[in-house]
């Protein structure tokens, strides 16, 4: 007989109600996003009679989660920028020779001497004064080479020797090459998305697309100008010993660089090329003021930043510390005694907003390379506004098309779908709010799960029609449809599925929002279909106990 046990149809009216009632806060979106911010603002500590009235305009007992609108239906910005990975190469070099210099030191005897050479391949090549030491000279700087940190390089090193004459070259391997090149792009997305994160911008969409670029989607932001300010400055901290301060530039060498100060305009200071300690041991930077009540910044090292930084200033007392961001001075104070603890203070020109921005770079990290912005893309909220509300029409248009053909071509039973229908929406935006982001492509999945959502209902109504002509009673008819129709609604919807997971998995941006929205209405239109319309007909038959039923 027809017969569904009671706790299953307690989880399935369970689930039904949860699903209305985690939608319901869209329907409402402008107050409950209010809400949200306000709330947010108060537990931030800034609570202010505007910030009262709307979070009390949305029931603190309902749920607030909402759909996050993606860039194309919210308006913001896009960037699309190439990592310089190349530049990270010279870096690595720079870091790497105070360990090369320290061991050839330690077999000057048979070395001689050794002098850096300046070079612009990012390699690192040092001159020795004894060329029938270089064998030994290759050897030592050899055992400075670690194994490198990724699954395509095991059993290789992270650095080649090769020793000419009295010309002693170190570059990274092609392992090491590919494994930084990798470190240093998921780096940058990382650093970007805390950038982005700081300022408070709502659900970005940071993707890594090729070998060395990124796409940079956040929407409700101003302009791209507005975004690349936000993360296209490197805020790249070091701090350098100084050399001597000059009033001309003056050509790099070899063990020294040649910067200008930020404030002063023809004042430029030769530092050493090597910092004493740099940003990436930074651990808190916050806006601050100094001794005259004007802005600044207050930074925290790391305990080993705090440990060199403190025993540079101990040894070095009276000499000038240059504190360089993005390759200018922005403070060359005098150390005037030890600085132990590992904290300090950045000052210049700055005003409350540059600082609290300065401060902001620094906590987030400084990206490794540079960027290049290769596009860059504005869509205005009208622009998004409108494509909200072409959504909206194409939704209800599809979803009215679907309500009329149901009841026209089967009855009554086509109201149980269409009931079913209209769960399998509320339980599509419930999902949705949990997190996920809904693209103008997104919508287009919305439409296409509509049209598919009565599928599984029309292979059963027409099984129950083909079963009616056999089957003794319309209860064995009804029964038999479902289980007969089942492989069938399983068969069409699982290669759907996987078509959905596939494109998820090898698309970007626009091509999975399509398949998030797809993949979610699948799995609801499979629920709604197979349960909540056969609770609807089970419900209506032990009710009516009809003798005869027209589907």
């Amino acid at each position: 007989m027809l017969q569904i046990e009671g706790w299953k149809r307690v989880l399935i009216w369970a689930v039904c109600a949860l699903g209305v009632l985690f939608s319901m806060p869209n329907l409402f979106y402008a107050k409950v996003e209010r809400h949200n911010d306000a709330v947010a603002a108060i537990e931030a500590g800034g609570s202010t009679p505007e910030l009262e009235a709307d979070r009390a305009g949305w029931p603190e007992f309902l749920p607030s989660n909402l759909v996050n609108l993606g860039l194309d239906l919210r308006g913001g910005a896009q960037l699309l920028a190439r990592v310089e990975v190349e530049s990270v190469y010279a870096a690595r070099m720079d870091a790497l020779w105070p360990e090369v210099r320290d061991a050839l030191r330690d077999v000057r005897d048979e070395v001689g001497t050794i002098r850096r050479q300046v070079t612009t391949d990012g390699s690192l090549k040092v001159q020795i004064s004894n060329p029938e030491g270089m064998a030994k000279a290759v050897e030592v700087v050899r055992g400075l080479a670690q194994p490198v940190v990724s699954l395509t390089g095991v059993g290789q090193t992270d650095i080649e020797v090769t020793g000419t004459g009295a010309e002693l070259v170190v570059s990274l391997s092609e392992a090491e090459k590919q494994a930084s090149d990798d470190r240093t792009v998921q780096q940058s997305i990382e650093i970007i998305r805390r950038r982005i994160d700081e300022v408070g911008t709502r659900e970005p969409s940071i993707q890594r697309q090729g070998d060395d670029r990124i796409l940079i989607q956040v929407p409700g932001i101003g302009s791209a100008e507005e975004l690349k300010g936000i993360i296209g400055t490197t805020a790249k901290l070091t701090f350098h010993p100084v050399v001597s301060r000059l009033a001309a530039d003056k050509p790099d060498t070899a063990t020294t660089v040649t910067l200008p100060e930020l404030d002063e305009p023809g004042v430029f200071y030769e530092l050493e090329r090597t910092p004493v300690v740099t940003g990436e041991e930074l651990t808190d930077a916050q806006p601050s003021f100094d001794q005259n009540g004007q802005p600044a910044v207050s930074f925290r090292f790391n305990p080993s930043g705090a440990r060199k930084f403190g025993d540079y200033t101990a040894q070095n007392i009276g000499s000038l510390f240059a504190i360089v961001l993005d390759e200018e001075v922005i403070s060359a104070p005098r150390i005037q005694a030890h600085i132990a603890g590992g904290s300090g203070i950045i000052t210049g020109n700055f005003t409350i907003e540059s600082s609290n921005k300065l401060a902001i770079l620094l906590r987030a990290g400084a990206l490794p390379a540079k960027m290049t912005f290769l596009e860059e893309r504005t869509i205005g909220p009208e622009l998004g506004q409108d494509s909200i509300e072409a959504g909206r029409i194409a939704c209800i248009v599809a979803f009215a098309a679907v309500l009329v053909f149901m009841v026209a071509t089967y009855g009554l039973f086509g109201v149980f779908a269409n009931i079913a229908l209209l769960f399998n929406v509320a339980l599509i935006f419930s999902v949705l709010s949990f997190g996920a982001t809904l693209t103008l492509p997104g919508i287009a999945g919305i439409v296409l799960t509509i049209g598919m959502a009565v599928d599984a209902n029309v292979l059963v109504f027409e099984r129950i029609r083909e079963e009616l002509k056999t089957a003794k009673g319309p209860s064995r008819a009804i029964e038999l449809g479902y289980e007969r129709s089942l492989s069938a609604i399983v068969d069409a919807n699982v290669t759907t599925f996987i078509t959905a997971a596939i494109l998820f998995a090898v698309g970007s941006g626009p091509v999975q929002g399509f398949a998030v929205t797809l993949g979610i209405g699948i799995l609801t239109s499979v629920f709604t279909a197979f349960f909540v319309t056969r609770i609807l007909i089970v419900t209506w038959f032990e009710r009516r106990r009809p003798r005869t039923i027209e589907v």
